[in-house]
């Protein structure tokens, strides 16, 4: 929902280190694979009860994300890097629901749904994607991407503050886990309208 808006805001700043990576011979597949272990490592310190860590990683492996669309910006964008990109998102973001489930046996069934939540969007997302893309459309509001980024109302920035929330608020984790399962559910529907209007 709040992605498209922060990008004029974020992307400035991120290509300018971007270009400087890219010159100093970085590469954005490097990134993204460093962004996708710090994540990992998040969700396994989260898991282990040392959430303060945990958060600290989630925010680690949101700047690489951020930086490896960067360099590739800055140098050669292929469509390899996209999909390692959207995997190594997807990864990250089942990742830390899973945590706080292993981190708490009451965490186990809200953690469980908000993940089958993210399976539900991140099908709907990668299904609108491959349809437009078959369809030969495009779309810039999420800045220069792979493939067709479908705007929708649980996006990465959404994600985050809702992981954040979890870090600062432990013991708010069911309902904060349901709520936006209930928001990630609200999103497949309002794509599938979309895709309802757009692809007849």
């Amino acid at each position: 929902m709040f992605d498209s808006k922060l990008r004029p805001l974020i992307d400035p700043p991120l290509n300018a280190v971007g270009r400087i990576l890219a010159g100093a011979g970085v590469s954005a597949n490097m990134l993204t694979f460093a962004g996708l272990a710090l994540g990992l490592a998040g969700a396994a310190a989260i898991a282990a009860g040392s959430l303060w860590l945990g958060l600290a990683l989630i925010f680690a492996n949101r700047i690489l994300d951020g930086l490896d669309g960067a360099v590739a910006r800055a140098s050669t964008p292929t469509d390899l890097g996209g999909y390692f990109d959207i995997v190594a998102d997807f990864a990250f973001y089942v990742s830390i629901p899973l945590g706080f489930g292993v981190m708490a046996a009451d965490n186990t069934l809200p953690a469980m749904v908000l993940i089958a939540s993210f399976v539900l969007t991140g099908v709907s997302f990668l299904a609108f994607a491959a349809i437009a893309a078959n369809r030969g459309e495009e779309t810039q509001a999420h800045g220069k991407k792979s493939f067709f980024y479908s705007t929708g109302l649980a996006e990465g920035a959404e994600t985050i503050a809702v992981f954040v929330a979890m870090c600062l608020f432990p013991a708010w984790f069911g309902v904060i886990a349901y709520a936006y399962a209930g928001l990630c559910a609200l999103t497949v529907v309002q794509r599938s309208g979309l895709a309802i209007s757009q692809f007849k």
